[in-house]
């Protein structure tokens, strides 16, 4: 075996051309055909690797380089055999068809395991079949888009036309609250502008007695005056009544021009309690005409609510008067009005206003707050709407209740100032 190796590029056998008797026909035939072979096998790796390179995604890529070693081994016999022509280098051509055999032989079993992956694959007419399902799919894909783009556009155009529906309801809406509220307001002055006309009475006569005072008081001062010598302090003494008994009038005046006024309503810190106090000398005149006994029943430390100064004051007007009409038409003694604030369970602050009238009918106290319904022969029905409508803009509440005795009582309740 050494000298086997030994001798591998030795030349000490007959080269094939005198087995051909070096006959040039023979030999050129054999040489030509082997060189041909050999280049032809050459190139076929080359391009087998070439091919493997450029396809990254060619399943069995590992077979297509083992064909291309076999192929190579083959091509490299054929030169072999036309170095032997000439030259007796058997052993060395011996150990290359060897390398070749072991070569050919690994190829033929990987690819007999390898046959039946190998005829899984799909064929090129399958591929194209799959390709053209594919193609209807993605076809069918885009016409579902389209469709669904086509009906997704409908819908925003149709949600669009829906807010833009709704956008001038909105504004609709309000538009007329606003309308509301200075029909509100117009009804609020109107009623005002009532209350003072029935209350014409009471006013002048809370007029008269500052003013009666006034001249009195004026008339004392001439008389110390014409005195010798001027009595000037008893005379001064006069004037600082003059001047009270004048701001007494002012002050009368001045809450008469408030609840005649037509102004926006101006919410600010009130203390129902003063505005209670303010209201009672706007009727002081009526309570002594019917001879109602008025009382008033004010809780202390009530903290403040946030309201408008005037439209409360006008509520405690039309629920005053509402409760001297209801015990003007009975004749039933003593009248009694009771006025009262205090503080609810809620923390909400209440003002209570409670007579001995003649009281309401179970089948019309439901009705009392709808607008244009009244009791009274000469109403408008609107006193009460106007009055809840006030309330409820502040937040607060108005509803009426029957007494266990004679007469109703009509209670507002208010939150209180954060």
């Amino acid at each position: 075996m050494i000298e086997f190796w030994q001798k591998l590029l030795a030349s000490d056998f007959m080269p094939h051309g005198v087995c051909f008797l070096w006959n040039p026909e023979i030999v050129w035939l054999h040489a030509i055909s082997d060189t041909v072979i050999a280049v032809s096998y050459y190139l076929i790796p080359l391009a087998l690797v070439y091919f493997v390179r450029k396809r990254k995604d060619l399943p069995f890529q590992w077979m297509f380089l083992l064909f291309g070693v076999f192929i190579l081994g083959c091509g490299t016999t054929h030169v072999m055999e036309l170095w032997t022509l000439w030259h007796g280098t058997y052993r060395l051509a011996g150990v290359i068809k060897a390398i070749t055999a072991g070569a050919s032989v690994l190829t033929a079993v990987l690819l007999v395991r390898l046959m039946p992956q190998a005829l899984a694959l799909p064929s090129p007419a399958q591929l194209r079949e799959a390709n053209e399902r594919l193609a209807r799919a993605h076809e069918d894909l885009e016409s579902r888009v389209r469709e669904r783009t086509a009906q997704l556009a409908e819908a925003y155009a149709e949600l669009r036309a829906e807010m833009d529906r709704r956008l001038a309801a909105e504004h609709e809406r309000l538009r007329a609250e606003q309308t509301v509220r200075m029909m509100q307001t117009e009804l609020a002055h109107v009623g005002r502008v009532t209350t003072m006309g029935e209350l014409a009475a009471s006013i002048a006569h809370e007029l008269r007695q500052p003013l009666s005072a006034v001249v009195t008081n004026a008339n004392a001062c001439l008389r110390w005056l014409a005195n010798t010598p001027p009595n000037v302090f008893e005379a001064r003494e006069s004037v600082s009544n003059i001047l009270r008994d004048g701001q007494r009038a002012g002050e009368v005046i001045r809450r008469i021009r408030a609840l005649l006024k037509k102004t926006p309503p101006q919410p600010t810190e009130q203390d129902v309690n003063e505005l209670l106090k303010e209201v009672m000398p706007l009727v002081r005149d009526a309570f002594l005409k019917d001879n109602i006994d008025a009382r008033l029943d004010l809780a202390h430390d009530l903290p403040a609510v946030k309201g408008d100064r005037v439209q409360l004051q006008q509520v405690i007007l039309n629920l005053i008067m509402n409760g001297i009409e209801a015990m003007h038409q009975t004749a039933r003694d003593p009248r009694r009005l009771e006025i009262s604030s205090r503080r609810l369970e809620s923390g909400e602050v209440a003002v209570t206003v409670r007579d001995s009238g003649v009281g309401v009918e179970p089948a019309t106290f439901e009705k009392l707050f709808d607008p244009f319904f009244t009791t009274k022969p000469s109403g408008m029905g609107m006193g009460l709407s106007v009055s809840r409508a006030i309330v409820e803009s502040h937040g607060g509440r108005l509803w009426a209740s029957r007494n266990d005795g004679p007469g109703a009582s009509f209670h507002v309740a208010l939150p209180v100032l954060a």
